[in-house]
Formats: C-alpha cells, structure tokens, sequence
C-alpha cells in the first residue's frame, strides 16, 4: 500500500544557505501547511497503485514534491534523478523515504499520474493563501492568451505519411515476433516511402509533386492493408495474451488516424481542396495538437492558453483551448471562472485589444467589473470604458506586466514546449508549470 506521506523526516536534512536552498525552505514549509494536497495526490496515485505486499513505493508527498522540483528547475526525468541523489537540499525538499533514491522510469511513472485537476486544486489553495496574507485580492485583474507548442515535427503531408509507414511497419514486424503466431509476410515499404517523402520536399511543380504524391499514398495504402489482414489472422488465431492486447490496441490507436492522413492528403493534393483546419491531422503521436495562427505571426502547432494575472504576478487561472478560439470569444468564460473562484467580479480588468468588443464591455460591466481598460480601443470611447483617461492609462500599463509573466513561464518555467505525450498529460505540464512558478513567488514574497 503506497503511504500518503513520509513517516519520518531526517534530522540529518538541510537547506543550503544558497539563494535558491532558501527558496526550497520557504516552498516546503508552504507545503506542509498543507496536508490536505497530499490526500489529492494520493487518490491520483492509487488509480494504478502498487501491490500490497512487495516495495512500497514513493510516498504522495515525495510524488508531489518531485514534480515540483522537476518543473522548478526545468530538469528532464535523468537530471531530476541525479539531483536527488545528488543534492543535499534537493533531498531535503523531496522528502525521500530513508535512503531510496528513484530512477527516472520511477519518477515518470508516478508523476505523470497527477491529473491537471488535482494540480488545478492545489494551485487554488496557493491563492487562497495569497489572499489570506494579503499578497493578492483578485480585485485588480490582467488576461492574455498565448501558445504552448506540442512535440512534433514541423507537419506536411508527405512527412505524416512516412510516419504512417513507418508505425505499421514497426506494428508489423512486432507482430512476427510474438510467439505462436502463424507466419505474418508484408513487403517493407519504408526505404520507398522516405525516398518519396524526401523527394516532395525538393521537387518543384504541382505536377511532378502530384506524381510523387500518388505513390507514397499507394504504399502507405498497401501497408495499412498488410496491417489489416496481419490483425485479423492474429485475432482469428493467435493465442490471447497481454502482449496481443497490447499490439491490437496500438492498432486500433493509429489505424483511424493513418486513414485520416490518407484522406487529407487525396484531398488536397488531387481534389485540389483547401482542407478545413478543423479535420486536419497534425501528427499520429499528438493527434490532439491544434494549428494556431495569430495574425502575421508565425504558425504554431500545440494548444492555445488563456492566462489570468494579479497584482502580484501570481497566475490565477489558465485555461488550455480547444481549437483557435478568438480572445473575444474568450473573455466572458475567463471572467466567470474568476467570479466562481473569489466570489465576486474583480473591480478592474485590463485585457489585450483582441478581447476588445461592445458586447464584452457591456457584459463585462454588468458583471460588477467597475473598470474594462482594453490595450486597443477598437472604436470604443474610454469614458465607456473607465472612469477617467488617468485610470485607462493606469489599466494600460498594468495588463503589460502579464506579458512578462507569460514570457517567465516559458523561459523558466517550460511553458515553450510540452514534452509530456497526450492531452491529458498536457493539461498536466501546464498546471504544474503554473503551481510551482506560483509556489516560488509565494516564497519570494513571503519567504520563510
């Protein structure tokens, strides 16, 4: 039975005098005001939890702890390991039960078990702290959006489709190897299919593409269907094991996905048709990704992010979009999750111009916000807007430091990349990116 918390803490821990080991202290004395999130965690751990008897695993609040140092220090799963043995304070942090050290398949195992509700639920408390001490109100409200790409490569549709071939045969050849299954035979395809790939890239003309084009579908075709049949065979007569479960999921997984690819790719390429972004396939290992565009700046694949900012710094709430949703079709659902979490509408609200519209300020003011200050006025009056030309100049300035925080998220804090694999861990990266840059500016502003 996997323990919620560390028996026991060593005498022997301590924090380097360092600036960031006093930092750690005033995090951790500020997670054990705290019990109540270990009990969260410890819910999420158990939905796959050790055996009963045997090793007992990592404690919840060692979990929690590792999860926050990991996305404080922006260390990858081998780094974090190594500073765990490593390092006096990092040990003192993380709480480690006696002398265990955990690998990093240990720590990826159980930290990506944390749903982003869970860390949506600590970074709650965080702020109710906050406003305990009375180093954030929520009365004085800044919101912005911006982009946090996916893992994937740069997509085309000749470089999807060589993924494609490349998953079935991979699929493939783990079908022959498993034992007791009859003789599976498939033409590897991949050599063609990367050749034609690479080709697409540098051939110029329509036509000359088209023909390339036309025979890359064609292998991918043949495969899908070598993969078809190998499935059916090993369905009718293969011997029913988890490794045969395992391979006919990964199957089901891609199988719609690979055709999605082929379809997109006819489609535009012999249709001639302008593919809705909509029904479009981004990548067969993120198929969750979404294409972002933002006026004249760059396109961007991963999901868009609507942030809340308080006088403070602190990030009040982040939400991860689906699709490209407008700003302006954004404000009111931000602004009603903060009523529901404070209670009551902050008196002031500073927004970028892409939020701006008539109906948002109406319905932002009949919300009890006193002043809307829009970074562009988008043909509305600032006496509709704010009481005095002074306040709007004030709520102006004030909504630009938001930009500084999104830019600390991603320079410090990994917000630039996702590197954890599906929506679900997505969501998680981005919350427990928010709890531990929220969690270190409370020990900045509060140290211990």
């Amino acid at each position: 039975m996997r323990k919620t918390r560390t028996d026991q803490v060593s005498i022997f821990d301590s924090f380097s005098n360092h600036d960031i080991g006093k930092e750690l202290k005033a995090m951790s004395e500020r997670l054990d005001a705290h019990r109540e999130m270990l009990e969260w965690v410890a819910l999420d751990l158990h939905r796959k939890d050790v055996y009963d008897t045997g090793r007992q695993g990592l404690p919840a609040e060692s979990v929690l702890r590792c999860a926050l140092l990991k996305q404080y220090r922006q260390l990858s799963y081998q780094e974090l390991a190594f500073y765990l043995s490593d390092s006096a304070s990092f040990q003192a942090f993380a709480r480690l039960p006696g002398s265990l050290f955990p690998k990093k398949s240990m720590l990826q195992e159980t930290i990506s078990r944390i749903q982003p509700g869970t860390w949506e639920r600590i970074n709650q408390c965080l702020l109710r702290d906050a406003q305990h001490e009375q180093v954030e109100s929520g009365n004085k409200v800044r919101i912005d959006s911006t982009v946090t790409a996916t893992d994937i490569h740069a997509p085309s549709d000749s470089a999807l489709l060589w993924d494609s071939v490349r998953v079935m045969v991979r699929l493939l050849e783990a079908a022959q190897s498993m034992p007791g299954t009859p003789g599976i035979e498939f033409r590897n395809h991949q050599r063609r299919a990367k050749k034609r790939a690479r080709a697409i890239i540098y051939t110029r003309g329509k036509d000359k593409k088209a023909l390339l084009y036309r025979d890359l579908i064609e292998v991918t075709t043949n495969t899908l269907r070598y993969l078809e049949q190998a499935k059916m065979i090993l369905t009718v007569t293969g011997a029913a094991t988890l490794q045969l479960e395992a391979w006919q999921a990964e199957v089901d997984h891609y199988r719609p996905l690979i055709k999605r690819v082929i379809d997109q790719a006819e489609r535009r390429v012999f249709q001639g048709e302008r593919v809705p972004a909509g029904e479009k396939l981004f990548s067969l290992f993120e198929p969750h990704t979404d294409i972002i565009i933002k006026g004249s700046r760059e396109i961007q694949y991963g999901h868009k992010l609507n942030l809340s900012s308080g006088k403070s710094g602190l990030i009040l709430d982040v939400v991860v979009e689906e699709g490209n949703p407008a700003d302006s079709e954004r404000l009111l659902p931000m602004l009603k999750r903060h009523i529901h979490q404070y209670g009551r509408a902050p008196k002031q609200l500073a927004v970028d111009g892409g939020y701006a519209s008539q109906d948002n300020l109406e319905k932002a003011k009949g919300c009890g916000v006193e002043d809307v200050a829009f970074h562009k006025k988008r043909g509305l009056r600032i006496e509709a807007m704010v009481k005095s030309t002074w306040v709007y100049r004030q709520l102006r300035n004030f909504r630009a430091g938001i930009e500084a925080g999104i830019s600390c998220l991603k320079r410090a804090y990994g917000l630039t990349r996702c590197t954890w694999k599906g929506l679900v861990h997505f969501k998680s990266f981005v919350w427990s990116s928010v709890v531990a840059h929220n969690l270190a500016l409370l020990a900045r502003l509060k140290p211990a």
